[in-house]
């Protein structure tokens, strides 16, 4: 049980790691592409790969399971990316990114409500808001407050639907199915799902600019380390850790994020980012804990892939 405990914790680190480091192939792919024909191209790719690593097909124990792939699908991969990357043309980057980091909340509370085992205490909160403090100081740092109520409405009900891909998340996780095939039928319907909104939105890729060197680099590490890698990892994270466990590694995200700033572009730290990801770091042990020492129920298992 440790053991499967510690590997579900590096598994999260993992994922955590490379979504940390994703900002920097966008922000490169985004002089050639717009976010939607980055966002469905890194899934397709990543959709692809799964099919070449695991080209069975998958076999439900009953119809009403794929009710929670479509949930999942359509919450997880179309309205969450969609509603964040909306969000950035309405308010700042900054916004976003701390009220993106609110997700493990609205998880906890929908883990709280509709999960066995996922009890919360005091503490919990006393992390949250130990680690909300410290990416705010790291989202800000050198910026002005500036409110923009639509934007920042996308983004925190991109963070409700994050919890609510949690929670789907965490009960496909007892079909005893296997995490890839499980992770290729998400997104399937996450690409199926967004197809009408590309007729919508700006997709007038040029096909041309796929093909030099640097786009197609940073496409694959999106589509095969930050999609089909990492949502595998998450996933099994969830298998492993539960819902609410898992979703507290969001507040690493920045984290992750100003270290590489600093380590790759060479942006300085300035004491407030410090104080920030020491903050966020706190809260995160805060929140786990409280989390590890949770009353146990007991629970479905299935077999670990």
């Amino acid at each position: 049980m440790q053991h499967k405990s510690l590997s579900g914790h590096l598994t999260a680190l993992l994922t955590i790691v490379i979504w940390g480091t994703t900002f920097i192939s966008t922000k490169v792919l985004l002089q050639d592409f717009s976010p939607v024909e980055i966002l469905f191209t890194r899934f397709v790719i990543g959709f692809i790969a799964l099919i070449l690593v695991c080209p069975r097909r998958m076999k439900l124990e009953n119809r009403k399971q794929e009710w929670y792939f479509i949930g999942a699908g359509l919450c997880g991969v179309t309205f969450y990316f969609l509603l964040e990357n909306i969000a950035l043309t309405y308010t700042l980057a900054s916004n976003v990114g701390i009220i993106i980091s609110v997700a493990p909340f609205f998880t906890a509370i929908f883990a709280h409500l509709f999960l066995h085992g996922e009890r919360l205490h005091a503490r919990f909160f006393i992390g949250f808001a130990a680690a909300i403090a410290g990416i705010v100081l790291i989202s800000w740092n050198g910026s002005q407050l500036q409110l923009s109520p639509l934007g920042d409405l996308l983004a925190l009900l991109a963070a409700v639907v994050w919890g609510v891909y949690s929670i789907l998340t965490r009960k496909i996780s007892e079909f005893s199915q296997n995490t890839v095939l499980a992770t290729r039928r998400t997104f399937f319907y996450g690409i199926l799902f967004m197809v009408p909104a590309l007729f919508l939105l700006d997709f007038h890729p040029d096909w041309g600019k796929f093909l030099e060197m640097q786009n197609l680099g940073n496409l694959l590490y999106l589509g095969l380390g930050a999609s089909a890698l990492c949502f595998v990892t998450w996933n099994l994270a969830v298998k492993k850790l539960g819902a609410v466990k898992t979703s507290v590694y969001i507040y690493l995200v920045p984290v992750v994020t100003v270290s590489a700033s600093a380590l790759i572009l060479h942006e300085p730290l300035t004491p407030l980012s410090l104080l920030g990801a020491v903050l966020a770091l706190a809260g995160l042990f805060i929140s786990e804990g409280t989390l590890s020492r949770r009353r146990k129920v007991p629970f479905i298992r299935p077999d670990e892939t």
